[in-house]
């Protein structure tokens, strides 16, 4: 089950303490997409979303999307949000999070990757040695019955409990 506990616990990717990231030596933050910092039903990113990013380039991270949606999905966050992104990810594979490794020539501890999911979010962010944060889902569509499962078994082991976040 430890590869499913994420390091952080945040209600949104609005509530995560960037400036904290940065000083622990956080250098690069994977972003899933649906559900994470877009709902499904958004086609292109809000102002909202569009100045989070932009203050997070102003701190100096690599920002990129990895995502398991298609590349006409990922494609219109990349351009506005201008960040790197990689689509049709193929998570719980770990090979574009290799793949992002070598290319931008990163060490673990300098990565954390952000999702609504412990799998394939988290488990894939703990299985590479990244940090994890995981966030409430924005939307209220069900979660999986295997991310149910996995919360419900932390909560019963005290790990983690819907609501009470932590850093």
């Amino acid at each position: 089950m430890d590869s499913f506990i994420p390091d952080i616990y945040q209600k949104s990717i609005f509530t995560i303490d960037y400036k904290n990231l940065k000083k622990t030596g956080i250098k690069c933050i994977l972003f899933d997409l649906n559900d994470t910092i877009a709902p499904e039903s958004m086609s292109v990113p809000d102002k909202k979303l569009k100045d989070l990013f932009a203050y997070l380039e102003g701190l100096k991270f690599k920002l990129i999307i990895l995502s398991n949606a298609s590349k006409n999905r990922v494609e219109p966050f990349k351009e506005k949000l201008n960040v790197d992104s990689a689509f049709q990810s193929g998570k719980p594979s770990l090979h574009k999070y290799e793949k992002i490794l070598d290319l931008y020539r990163f060490d673990v501890h300098e990565i954390v990757c952000i999702g609504d999911q412990l799998f394939p979010d988290i488990y894939c962010a703990n299985k590479m040695g990244f940090r994890s944060i995981l966030i409430n889902a924005i939307s209220n569509k069900k979660a999986t019955f295997l991310n149910r499962f996995l919360f419900q078994q932390l909560r019963k082991k005290g790990i983690l409990e819907k609501g009470v976040y932590y850093e």
